[in-house]
């Protein structure tokens, strides 16, 4: 089976990587400030959901509802950018494109919780849930429709299992076993930092998070059409 990306290696996984550690930023803020709740981890949504029956958990259901409405809601939008890219299939550009939007979004949510206009209880949490839910859901859509398997930005179990099966005996191909190491590593970093940085800023989490999605969109913004880069198909295990 082969991966199909709109640009070459050495620009789509380093950019992969950024939108990988900022999906931990942005989970350790929603899971830490705004009441248990992931907004890039629908699995562990659906395990807070089936904890929250045990009488005396304290568990809310509210927060992983509105990030798992959100978050289909967000794929059901990538999934629209991917048919509105026609059968090319989805460029670097629009992908760019797409990443740039969700960096403004979380730029614009940054300001208004810095600036104490967007609170983190209450109806605003949900509101915050809920947009953060969207831009990720769209953001795993894309990185999706992209081919991107080895490093998926918010989904680990994968890569965590292809690295430890594809491993045995030296059987797994070097590149791609050490794309699926640093998807798991980076999104640990990405949890730890924004654990550490909450102790001190809860904007600054999620301000980081869109410098770093910014990051990645600047990776894919300036590439060529799939046409004329020629997408050339590159073997995995």
């Amino acid at each position: 089976m082969a991966e199909r990306l709109p640009v070459a290696d050495r620009w789509a996984v380093p950019a992969l990587l950024f939108l990988t550690f900022s999906t931990g930023l942005v989970d350790a803020f929603c899971y830490l400030r705004l009441g248990r709740a992931f907004v890039g981890n629908m699995t562990g949504n659906v395990l807070l959901l089936g904890f929250s029956v045990a009488p005396g958990s304290g568990l809310s259901v509210a927060g992983p509802l509105t990030a798992m409405a959100a978050f289909a809601a967000g794929s059901l939008l990538g999934g629209r950018i991917g048919l509105a890219a026609g059968p090319d299939g989805l460029g670097g550009r629009r992908a760019g494109v797409a990443f740039a939007g969700e960096a403004l979004v979380f730029a614009a949510l940054a300001a208004l919780v810095g600036a104490g206009l967007l609170a983190t209880t209450g109806v605003p949490r949900s509101v915050l849930i809920a947009v953060l839910a969207l831009c990720l859901g769209a953001q795993t859509s894309v990185v999706r429709l992209m081919g991107a398997r080895d490093v998926t930005t918010t989904v680990i179990t994968q890569s965590l299992a292809g690295f430890a099966a594809g491993s045995a005996l030296g059987r797994g191909a070097e590149a791609s076993q050490m794309r699926k190491a640093a998807s798991v590593v980076t999104m640990l970093a990405g949890a730890a930092a924004g654990a550490l940085l909450l102790r001190l800023t809860s904007a600054g989490v999620v301000g980081l998070a869109a410098v770093l999605v910014g990051c990645a969109a600047g990776c894919f913004l300036p590439a060529p059409p799939p046409a004329a880069a020629g997408r050339a198909a590159v073997p995995r295990q």
